[in-house]
């Protein structure tokens, strides 16, 4: 039977039904992000494709469109590449209310609101059927227009105030959310390890200079210090990574020291430094991982801070970038809502983000009584 201490870890975490079921759902999450525009109602980059006409709908509605235009210059990407950055639409199409074919034209009505009708538009029947793949096998104008050029969608969560899929750009704010928690946790572990183990391990002069370096940054707001990165960067996707990381590292780098201090002085460490090795790999090899346990505790609760404060920035328009779907942005386009009859715009990705932030925090919490780090200096 294995007993090693990973697995007893791995036990005792499982016995914790909560965090189990926040480990789940962060995994699940994760599933979702990879995907991305494989799942998507609208596999357009950003699922982007905007239709003004349907600013607003409720979640559930079905509109049916007339494709009047095809670009056949548009090329197909592969099946990683469009799971990645999505496939560009290769047509242009309009939604309508209803359709007519009288000889060789096609009447339609496109929908202009549910309480307004709009004029009939005619469009020439060949025209349209002549974009269409190989039209010699059907030989009937009408089929083929309704098989090529008429299709349904229902947009499950309805649309936003510029008529885009709503559902498709949560999806896609998963992708923003994880992706900048991630890089942004990585970012501030390698800081807060590297400053945290030198302070800890030399002591001394190196280590009030480093402590007085982690007081200063400690004692501004973190949310005023990406802002103040933000700005020194410029606004974007990637430098969302980097502000945010450059604001974490301080938790990672106390607990550190603390951890390295109390460390440095026992047995097997001694006994690395009489056997001759490196100051470098006794804290590599021989004292980082034996605090591996609480530097995961806090990753873990830094991981839900960074997305609050990449959602945060987002609102504040210093995050991802329209049309970037993240869903700071998308509570910033629409909380406007909240006090009308469409709260849901801005409802549904503030959920999203509590959920996912519960999860990592109920996570963090679950890992914290699983390596029995209870007496350490690690707020969740």
């Amino acid at each position: 039977m294995d007993n090693s201490p990973s697995r007893k870890v791995w036990l005792k975490f499982r016995k914790n039904k909560l965090a189990l079921s926040g480990l789940i759902f962060i995994l699940f999450l994760m599933l979702i992000g990879v995907l991305g525009y494989l799942i998507t109602p609208d596999d357009s980059p950003n699922a982007n494709t905007m239709h003004l006409q349907l600013t607003n709908k409720k979640p559930g509605r079905s509109f049916q469109f007339l494709i009047v235009s095809k670009n056949p210059k548009v090329k197909e990407v592969g099946f990683f590449e469009r799971m990645l950055y999505g496939q560009e639409p290769n047509f242009k199409s309009i939604p309508i209310t209803s359709y007519r074919i009288s000889n060789d034209k096609v009447f339609v009505r496109e929908y202009i609101g549910d309480d307004e009708r709009a004029e009939e538009s005619n469009y020439n029947l060949k025209d349209l059927c002549n974009q269409c793949s190989l039209p010699s096998k059907l030989g009937n104008e009408k089929q083929l227009l309704e098989r090529y050029n008429i299709y349904s969608k229902t947009f499950l969560l309805g649309t936003d105030i510029y008529g885009r899929d709503l559902l498709s750009r949560l999806i896609l704010g998963i992708r923003v959310s994880l992706s900048v928690g991630l890089m942004a946790v990585l970012i501030s572990l390698f800081i807060g390890v590297t400053l945290g183990a030198v302070a800890g391990y030399f002591g001394g002069k190196v280590d009030a200079a480093i402590s007085w370096f982690m007081n200063v940054v400690w004692s501004l707001p973190s949310l005023l210090l990406v802002i103040a990165i933000s700005f020194a960067l410029g606004k974007g996707f990637w430098q969302i990574f980097i502000a945010v990381g450059l604001s974490t590292w301080v938790d990672v780098a106390r607990l550190v020291r603390g951890q390295v201090m109390a460390l440095k002085e026992v047995e097997f460490v001694e006994a690395a430094r009489a056997l001759g090795f490196s100051t470098s790999r006794t804290i590599v090899k021989h004292i980082l991982p034996n605090i591996a346990g609480p530097i995961l505790v806090v990753a873990s609760a830094n991981f839900a801070s960074a997305i609050l404060l990449e959602t945060g920035l987002s609102f504040l328009g210093f995050g991802a970038q329209p049309p970037m779907p993240s869903w700071g942005t998308m509570i910033k386009e629409h909380f406007g809502y909240i006090i009308m009859d469409a709260a849901y715009l801005a409802v549904l990705p503030g959920l999203a983000i509590m959920f996912t932030v519960y999860a990592f925090n109920v996570l963090a919490i679950g890992l914290r009584d699983a390596f029995d780090v209870k007496g350490q200096n690690i707020s969740v």
